[in-house]
C-alpha cells in the first residue's frame, strides 16, 4: 500500500466565520454611572433645600422627587441592560414614529408653563416628549446609517437625514424649545460625520443655518435680550443679567476648595431654581476648583469609556449607538458649562445626572444602559 502523503499547504481552505460572544458588562463604565448618580442626588440636595423650604415649606421637596425618579432610572437602566440591543435596529422607525407623534401631542393637548408648551402629564407625572425624541432620533439614525446601502458620503443620502432632523427641529421650534434643537442637531451632526458623511457637505450648509439661526434670535425678542445680556450683564444687573451675575459670583466665591457641601450662599434665593440648569455653579461654590474638575474628570472618564465601549462593539449599529448618545451626554456637559460660566448666551440646558428634572433623568438612565448592553458583547472569529 502507498502511504498517503500529507496535505500541501494551500489545498485546503480554512473556513472562519464570526459570531457574538456574551461578556460581562463595562464595569469602568457602570461605576462611573453610578458615582455621577450618586454626586448629582447630594448636590440636588444641597443646592435645592432653601427654594424648596422656601415655596413649598418642605425643604426635602426636590430631592424627594428626584430619589423617586433615580430609582426608575435604574429600573429603567437595568431593563436596557438586559434588553438585546440589536433589537432597536427593527424597532427604530416605529420609535421614530412615535416620537415624532408625541412632538406634535405635546402642541395640542401639552402643559403650559412660562409660555412653552414642552410637557405631557399621564396621572400624577410628567415628562418631555423632547427626551423620547433624542433617543428616538439616535436610534433610527444608528439603524439606518448601519445599512450596507447606504452612501451617506453623496450629499443627496445626506440631504434625507438633514431634513428628516428639520422636521423634528420645527416641531420643537413650535413648543417653543430652541436649547433641545442645538443640543439634537449638535448630536446628530457628529454621529452623520462618525457614519461618513463629508466635513465639506455640511460646509455647504453652514451659512443658511446661521442665517435661520440669526433670524430666529432677532425674531424672537426674549433671545435678543439673552444675546444682549450676553454681551453685558452688568448692564441691566437687577433684571435680565441677573441669574448670569449671581452664577459668575458663586464660581468665583468658591475658590480652591469651595466653602464646603451644603454652605453656599448664592442658593439663598440669589441663583433662581439653582438645582436644575445653573447647579454647576452651586457646585463650584461648595466644592471649590477642585471638586468641580473632580467632577469634570468623572464626565471624561464617562466618555472615554463610552467610545471604548463603541470602538469595540461588535458592529456598527452598536458602535453608532453608543456613539450617539456618548456624544449626547458630552453635548450636554459642554453647554451647560458654558452657559453658567457665561461663555455662551443663557439657555435652558441641564447639566446631565446634576440638575433636577425627572424624565431628563430617567431617560438619560435608559440610555446608560443601552451602552452597558452593548458592552456585553463581543465578535469572536471561530
Amino acid at each position: 500500500m502507498k502511504a498517503q502523503s500529507a496535505p500541501q499547504a494551500g489545498t485546503k481552505k480554512q473556513l472562519t466565520k464570526s459570531r457574538l460572544s456574551k461578556t460581562g458588562f463595562d464595569f469602568g463604565f457602570l461605576l462611573t454611572v453610578v458615582t455621577l448618580l450618586a454626586l448629582g442626588l447630594l448636590m440636588v440636595f444641597s443646592a435645592s433645600y432653601p427654594s424648596a423650604y422656601y415655596y413649598f415649606g418642605d425643604g426635602l421637596y426636590f430631592i424627594k422627587r428626584q430619589l423617586l425618579w433615580a430609582g426608575l432610572g435604574v429600573i429603567a437602566m437595568i431593563f436596557t441592560a438586559n434588553f438585546d440591543y440589536r433589537r432597536y435596529k427593527k424597532l427604530a422607525l416605529p420609535i421614530l414614529v412615535f416620537s415624532l407623534l408625541l412632538l406634535v401631542a405635546v402642541l395640542v393637548v401639552g402643559t403650559e408653563l412660562n409660555g412653552s408648551k414642552r410637557w405631557l402629564g399621564i396621572g400624577g407625572l410628567s415628562f418631555q416628549p423632547s427626551e423620547v425624541a433624542k433617543l428616538g432620533l439616535i436610534i433610527y439614525f444608528a439603524a439606518s446609517l448601519s445599512q450596507p446601502q447606504t452612501k451617506i458620503k453623496e450629499f443627496k443620502f445626506l440631504f434625507r437625514y438633514l431634513i428628516l432632523l428639520g422636521m423634528f427641529m420645527v416641531l420643537l421650534l413650535l413648543e417653543p424649545h430652541f436649547s433641545i434643537c442645538i443640543i439634537i442637531g449638535l448630536t446628530m451632526v457628529i454621529m452623520l460625520l462618525v457614519a461618513g458623511a463629508r466635513i465639506r457637505h455640511f460646509s455647504l450648509l453652514a451659512l443658511p443655518v446661521a442665517c435661520a439661526g440669526v433670524a430666529m434670535v432677532i425674531l424672537e425678542p426674549y433671545r435678543m435680550k439673552r444675546l444682549t445680556t450676553f454681551m453685558d450683564p452688568f448692564a441691566d444687573a437687577l433684571g435680565a443679567g441677573w441669574q448670569i451675575i449671581q452664577s459668575l459670583y458663586a464660581i468665583g466665591s468658591g475658590g480652591l476648595f469651595g466653602l464646603g457641601f451644603g454652605n453656599s450662599r448664592q442658593k439663598y434665593m440669589y441663583i433662581s431654581e439653582p438645582q436644575n440648569d445653573f447647579i454647576f455653579s452651586v457646585i463650584c461654590e461648595e466644592l471649590g476648583l477642585i471638586g468641580a474638575l473632580a467632577i469634570l474628570a468623572l464626565f471624561a472618564l464617562l466618555l472615554w469609556r463610552g467610545m471604548k465601549i463603541a470602538i469595540s462593539a461588535p458592529d456598527t449599529f452598536g458602535s453608532l449607538l453608543v456613539t450617539g448618545i456618548v456624544a449626547l451626554v458630552g453635548v450636554q456637559v459642554v453647554l451647560n458649562i458654558a452657559v453658567v460660566t457665561s461663555s455662551i448666551p443663557t439657555t435652558g440646558i441641564p447639566l446631565p445626572f446634576f440638575s433636577a428634572g425627572g424624565s431628563s433623568l430617567l431617560f438619560l438612565m435608559a440610555a446608560m444602559g443601552i451602552i452597558l448592553n452593548v458592552s456585553k458583547y463581543k465578535k469572536q472569529t471561530i
